[in-house]
This record gives structure tokens, sequence and C-alpha cells, in this order.
């Protein structure tokens, strides 16, 4: 029996064969996770609406995975413009507002694919993981 978890969600695909995110015991990490819109599965325009919906697919891919957006311990950012981290720490304000209780982050700047602002991965620990069933994917979403 395998260990690890798929983690997936609804609207919010890799163009490989990978998941969003997996899971071992109470580590999570996730793939990259980019701005794409859910409604339409495309890259949304401007750095404001991929840095919404990144952080909304964060929160998206921790939850599937039975955990909190508090289980977070570090995100890491690559951009194509550092110098317009206005965006980036508006949603990391929001998603995060207490600044005792908030994740370590590292941002980079990148030279991203296509129209990709921004993007990210996550690594969380989420208590009690084994205990939960072992598949979380969203059925029609495989």
């Amino acid at each position: 029996m395998d260990r690890r978890r798929s983690i997936y969600i609804p609207g919010f695909r890799h163009k490989n064969p990978i998941p969003n995110a997996a899971i071992i015991g109470d580590l999570l990490m996730s793939g990259v996770i980019n701005g794409v819109d859910p409604a339409t599965g495309e890259l949304a325009d401007g750095l404001d609406d991929q840095c919404r919906f990144m952080f909304a697919h964060v929160r998206a891919i921790v939850e599937a995975a039975g955990g909190t957006t508090g289980d977070i311990l570090k995100i890491t950012v690559w951009m194509r413009d550092r110098s317009k981290r206005e965006a980036l720490n508006r949603e990391w304000l929001a998603m995060f507002p207490d600044e005792a209780s908030r994740p370590a982050r590292h941002s980079f700047q990148a030279e991203l694919e296509g129209r990709i602002e921004i993007q990210c991965d996550v690594t969380a620990v989420i208590g009690g993981a084994q205990s939960r069933p072992r598949s979380t994917a969203i059925a029609g979403d495989q």
C-alpha cells in the first residue's frame, strides 16, 4: 500500500501528468501553482488576478488534503518582476493577517513560461493525515 496520496482540486490541472500536490504522513508538498481562472481553465490576465487565483488554489489544495492555511510552513514564489510584489503582498496579508503566525516565504525573479507573471509552490505540515481517507480526487476531475 502506498504511503503517498495525490491531491487534486477542481479547476486547476497541470498540463503534465502530475497532481496538484502529494502528501506522505503529515507532509504536503505541491507542484507549481499559478493563476489559472478555475471557471475558464485559462491563465488570468494581469498580475493582480493571477495572484488572487494562485492564492485561492493554495487554499483549495491545502484544504483538499484535510488542512488549513494555518498548516502552511513555507511558500516559494517565482515572479516575472519582483519589483511588483505589492500584488503578492496584498494577497499574502489577506491570507496571513497575523504577523505572529505567517509561513516562511522566499521569492525569486524568474523567466516564466508564456504569460505567467507569478507562480508558487507550498510546503505544509497537516496533522492527522494518515487517519484520513486515501482518495482525495474530486469526482469527475480525474
